[in-house]
C-alpha cells in the first residue's frame, strides 16, 4: 500500500488510480469514503454539519481505510492536520505530491464543491499550500514534483519510486 497526499490539485486521485493500476491493486479516496460514510458530498458535509464534524469522520474513515485497505489510498488535502491521523501514517510508504500555486489554481478552476475555496480561490489555494506543505513535507517517504506533468509520467515516477522503497 501507498498513501497519497498533497494539496487539493495536486492530482492525488487522477495519479492515484494509475499508480494503483500500474501496481495491479486497489484504489481508495478517502473524500469518496467519508461520503459513502455519510451519504452526502464533503461540501454538503462542510454546509450541513461543519468542518470539525467533517475532519471527525475523516479520521474514522482514514484510520478504518489504513488498516483494511491495501491498495493505493489518496487523503484529503487537510486529512493530515489532524495529528492522530499523522500518527497512523507513520509505517505507510506517504507520497507527498507537490504542485505548486500556479498548477493547483489551474487544476481546481473556480473550486466548484471545494468547501475551502469559498471567496478568492487563488489566495486561500496559497495560504492552503502555505500551512499544509511543510506538514506534507514532514511525513513524506517520497516526494514527486507536479507542476507541468502528464498524470502518467508522475504515476510512472511514483512506481519507480516504491520498487525502490521496497527494496
Amino acid at each position: 500500500m501507498c498513501v497519497l497526499i498533497g494539496t487539493m490539485g495536486a492530482g492525488k486521485t487522477t495519479v492515484g488510480r494509475r499508480v494503483a493500476a500500474a501496481l495491479g491493486v486497489g484504489f481508495a479516496d478517502s473524500d469518496e469514503l467519508v461520503e459513502e460514510q455519510a451519504g452526502k458530498s464533503v461540501q454538503d458535509i462542510f454546509v450541513e454539519d461543519g468542518e470539525t464534524a467533517f475532519r471527525a469522520l475523516e479520521h474514522a474513515t482514514v484510520a478504518r481505510a489504513l488498516g483494511e485497505h491495501d491498495g493505493v489510498l489518496s487523503l484529503g488535502g487537510g486529512a493530515v492536520l489532524d495529528p492522530a491521523t499523522r500518527a497512523l501514517l507513520a509505517p505507510h510508504p506517504v507520497v507527498f505530491l507537490r504542485v505548486g500555486l500556479a498548477d493547483a489554481v489551474k487544476r481546481v478552476g473556480l473550486g466548484t464543491g471545494r468547501p475551502l475555496l469559498l471567496g478568492n480561490v487563488r489566495a486561500r489555494v496559497k495560504q492552503l499550500l502555505d500551512e499544509r506543505t511543510p506538514v506534507y513535507e514532514s511525513l513524506a517517504r517520497i516526494t514527486v514534483e507536479t507542476d507541468g506533468r502528464e498524470p502518467a509520467a508522475i504515476a510512472a515516477e511514483i512506481v519507480t519510486a516504491l520498487e525502490g522503497d521496497r527494496a
